[in-house]
């Protein structure tokens, strides 16, 4: 019989682990999200002349909002003019009640082949009535009534057309009073903070010192603090493999400029240098909107749109509309059944309907038991009353012949006196004469 060599025979050897493909999702997104597109829907909210049109417009370097559709209440075109003719008064108008209205404006925008549709939703007329006390009433229910339209579209049998008109950005502009924030701001601001994404603006920082600036801003963050109202900060995000340090570093010098103070302007002012920049012009100087040292323009950019889009659109979705969604079912009388679309194991099912059978023993058992239970109770107590009833009649019996005992000892007695007496003699009778018709 032969052998085998163990040296002669050749071992092949394969590599298991090849490239599958999976390194490519990324670009299959990416090539998706392209194609389908995004969008993003902001509600900017704030007084007249505060700049809310302008700062849209600067923001994505387009006219978002024409001049022709700014409305009478948020005309902030020309706010240098003002500055240089000394007019520092912000212009409020008639006295009276004014009604706020909601006004929305798309648009559809597109930067190196990505195309994103902007909503703006203003709300003209805040603010500028004498009683402001409810004139936040219409814009929290404008939130409301577009979480109600995506539940509704969301319930119906077809959901392949789905339009989220849900509020992602709510940029609320803040007075530069450079003192603290005013009754109304907190109104509003607590009215709306658990329904979208509250990201506080110091509207017009150009009108403060960089020293009234920080201290405003301080003021700003104690009182927010103070009346527990939520503002939307991007995730710190801990370094690894996805997170490198510079981006968590820019992510804690975004948080760190809340609230932002702003400066918007599209209008190009060319510098001594020949540079062309978006700025404002004034008798003291030129303020460069996209420079950091000026304002927080271009941190505001970076959270809205260039880092931190998406994640206002799912912290939207995931977790505001979702408290909204649960508490208006509850409302609606709907609870959660766990049970339902639960996935099916014969052993499982076999398990409870062997608990639910051993319930449903115990169940009628312990029934049984109460039945027979109540009818021994009321056999004890029909016993009760025979035995009672017989003790009555044999005392009434009882009673009646110890009277006719006593009756009768007492005749005894008399009887037996009367045979103790001495008998008189008695008399003959005499006859009596018959009488008749003779004699």
């Amino acid at each position: 019989m032969n052998t085998i060599d163990s040296s002669d025979v050749k071992v092949i050897k394969k590599v298991l682990n090849g490239y599958v493909g999976f390194a490519n999702l990324p670009k299959q997104w990416h090539r998706k999200s392209v194609r389908r597109g995004f969008n993003l829907n902001i509600m900017a909210i704030g007084e007249s002349r505060l700049g809310k049109s302008t700062l849209i417009n600067t923001l994505f370097n387009r006219e978002i909002i024409p001049k022709h559709q700014i409305d009478e209440f948020d005309n902030d075109e020309d706010d240098e003019t003002e500055y240089q003719n000394g007019n520092h008064d912000h212009q409020t108008a008639d006295e009276g009640d004014v009604q706020v209205k909601i006004k929305s404006t798309s648009a559809d925008i597109e930067e190196d082949g990505v195309k994103l549709k902007v909503s703006i939703i203003t709300a003209p007329g805040f603010g500028e009535s004498i009683n402001n006390s409810d004139s936040w009433k219409p814009i929290v229910d404008e939130i409301n009534q577009r979480f109600d339209s995506y539940l509704e579209a969301e319930s119906r049998i077809n959901r392949t057309n789905v339009i989220d008109n849900r509020i992602h950005a709510f940029l609320y502009f803040i007075e530069p009073t450079g003192h603290s924030l005013r009754s109304l701001d907190i109104a509003i601001m607590k009215q709306v903070h658990e329904k979208v994404n509250l990201i506080p603006i110091i509207a017009k920082s150009d009108t403060l010192t960089f020293e009234e600036i920080q201290d405003f801003k301080k003021r700003i963050l104690l009182d927010i603090e103070y009346q527990g109202i939520k503002i939307f900060k991007p995730l710190n995000y801990e370094i690894n493999e996805t997170e490198d340090e510079e981006t968590l570093l820019n992510t804690k010098e975004i948080i760190s400029k809340f609230p932002f103070a702003v400066v918007g302007s599209t209008k190009e002012i060319t510098l001594q240098d020949g540079s062309v920049v978006r700025g404002r012009k004034y008798p003291w100087g030129i303020i460069e909107v996209d420079n950091e040292q000026h304002n927080d323009f271009v941190k505001l950019r970076q959270l809205l749109i260039r880092n931190f889009l998406e994640e206002l659109k799912d912290y939207t979705s995931k977790v505001l509309y979702e408290n909204y969604r649960s508490e208006k079912l509850k409302k609606m009388g709907i609870e959660q059944d766990n049970s339902v679309f639960k996935e099916f194991d014969p052993l499982a099912k076999q398990e409870e309907e062997k608990q639910l059978h051993e319930a449903k023993l115990s169940k009628m058992e312990a029934e049984m038991k109460a039945v027979f239970q109540q009818k021994v109770s009321e056999k004890e107590k029909k016993l009760q009353r025979s035995e009672a009833d017989l003790f009555a009649r044999h005392k009434e019996m009882k009673d009646k012949l110890t009277k006719q005992i006593k009756l009768l000892e007492e005749k005894k007695q008399q009887l037996e006196k009367q045979k103790l007496l001495p008998q008189e003699p008695q008399s003959q009778p005499q006859q009596k004469s018959r009488k008749g018709f003779l004699r």
